[in-house]
């Protein structure tokens, strides 16, 4: 039906990504969900706010204690502020963090943020993609691991990563930002 915006799906990640196809397919675990904008204005930035800067404050305290026990096996981990109170700004720059995550890319068309560790390195992507009368985001992750706590780390973490992405895309849909 005409107007009607598409329900979130699960696709392929974007062939227009800066992230290479060998570092996509290399992954240990990717996934990628295109969901179509309601407001056509936004920026990769503003669909970045949209999605994970309004998290349910349980959402929060999960990543807290997630966070706490990363910690405890050294690896680095955001402050409880960037967790609990994060901040929007309008413009951002490579390099910068948006949230807890800092920006490896940046153009109109794509952002990338992420993180490097000792376990693994994850790359959030953003795309938007334009098409005949539509105007979308695809949200994909990429997450290469380094040796086994990188990888029993992912298999825990997995259907939760699944289930609490999918859960914020259809928030903010739900709410009007994107």
């Amino acid at each position: 039906m005409p107007g009607q915006r598409t329900l979130l799906s699960e696709c392929g990640h974007p062939e227009q990504s800066v992230l290479m196809p060998e570092l996509v397919h290399a992954a240990y675990y990717r996934d990628s969900y295109r969901v179509e904008f309601g407001r056509s204005e936004l920026t990769v930035s503003d669909a970045f706010h949209a999605v994970f800067m309004h998290r349910p404050t349980w959402m929060k305290l999960i990543m807290l204690s997630r966070n706490y026990l990363a910690s405890l096996f050294g690896i680095a981990v955001p402050d409880k502020a960037k967790i609990m109170h994060p901040r929007m700004r309008s413009d951002y720059k490579v390099g910068e963090k948006i949230g807890a995550w800092p920006i490896f890319y940046l153009s109109s068309e794509e952002l990338v943020a992420g993180r490097d560790n000792s376990h693994l390195d994850f790359r959030l992507s953003i795309v938007r993609v334009e098409e005949e009368q539509t105007v979308a985001i695809v949200i994909s992750t990429a997450c290469l691991t380094h040796n086994w706590f990188g990888r029993v780390y992912i298999r825990l973490i997995r259907p939760f990563h699944r289930w609490g992405l999918k859960y914020l895309i259809r928030q903010a849909m739900l709410a009007g930002r994107l």
